[in-house]
């Protein structure tokens, strides 16, 4: 793999100056020569200033938080992150990378979730380059790789896990945004590893059923709340009645048959768990008439 190397280049301030200053004084020693119709001295001077020109193309700008790749005839010669107008080998090329935060956002993709359920997923990711070597030279296009790895990434990702579960111990797409952001994020990493990008943040911004099934998983949705919330209700109520009988029977303040003890529990239950107030009912005699 091809790492990046660092590399100073001279200031381009005081190369441009010597510069402009040898092709002033080529441009007036060639106009001596001519005057003074000496060939010699013209053609040299024509000499020095056309090899002063040539020097121009080394200067090159670089802008803050980003880099200019160096190669010479192919070959990588290291990378000027340092600002302002620089100066290198004329023969150089340099390639310009950005070393900005930048965010991507994907396209709403239509998956099967972990239970086979087509769902509509997006993502967006902010990254950076840190590496500009890996970039460049690893990949052929580091920003078109980023796009597709990161779908494929949000793919896998989507088919991971349920969209929804009411049980709090297994991680949904929708019920735990950070542990999935948390796996996404590490998932997009390990696949852009190679192309020198370092993935800061990647969140859901999309999450819904497809079309399709919409209407239909909204009412399961809907009816596996309700069993839940039901379940929780009547977990609570049999704790309530445990201990409402455990309370009478430790203080002594009725002493109840098998049967009066039934028909308690079942009243309470009643109370506790039906959806609608309860109408209170005044016995005028005894708890046996």
């Amino acid at each position: 793999m091809i790492r990046e190397k660092q590399r100073s280049a001279s200031s381009g301030w005081g190369v441009f100056g010597i510069l402009l200053a040898i092709d002033l004084a080529a441009l007036y020693s060639i106009y001596r020569g001519v005057e003074a119709n000496n060939q010699a001295w013209t053609l040299t001077s024509i000499t020095v200033a056309v090899l002063a020109a040539l020097m121009y193309p080394g200067l090159f700008i670089v802008n803050p938080n980003e880099g200019k790749v160096l190669q010479l005839f192919g070959a990588y010669k290291g990378t000027v992150r340092e600002e302002g107008l620089r100066w290198a080998n004329p023969l150089y090329t340099k390639k310009r990378v950005s070393l900005r935060i930048r965010n991507f956002e994907s396209a709403k993709l239509k998956v099967n979730d972990n239970e086979g359920n087509p769902i509509e997923i997006a993502a967006v990711v902010v990254w950076r380059v840190v590496d500009t070597a890996e970039a460049v030279f690893e990949v052929h296009d580091y920003e078109s790789y980023l796009h597709v790895q990161t779908e494929s990434a949000v793919r896998n990702l989507a088919s991971s896990y349920t969209y929804d579960t009411h049980d709090e111990e297994r991680v949904s797409l929708r019920g735990h945004t950070g542990a999935v952001a948390e796996h996404l994020k590490r998932e997009i990493q390990e696949r852009l590893s190679k192309a020198g990008i370092e993935v800061t943040e990647a969140r859901i911004t999309h999450l819904a059923y497809a079309p399709e099934i919409a209407g239909a998983m909204l009412q399961r949705q809907q009816a596996g709340a309700i069993i839940a919330a039901r379940s929780r209700i009547v977990e609570g109520a049999v704790g309530m009645v445990q201990m409402a009988l455990d309370m009478l029977s430790q203080r002594a303040i009725v002493h109840l048959d098998d049967e009066r003890k039934a028909a308690m529990v079942s009243n309470l239950l009643v109370v506790l768990c039906g959806e609608r107030g309860t109408q209170p009912v005044v016995n005028a005699g005894t708890i046996y008439q």
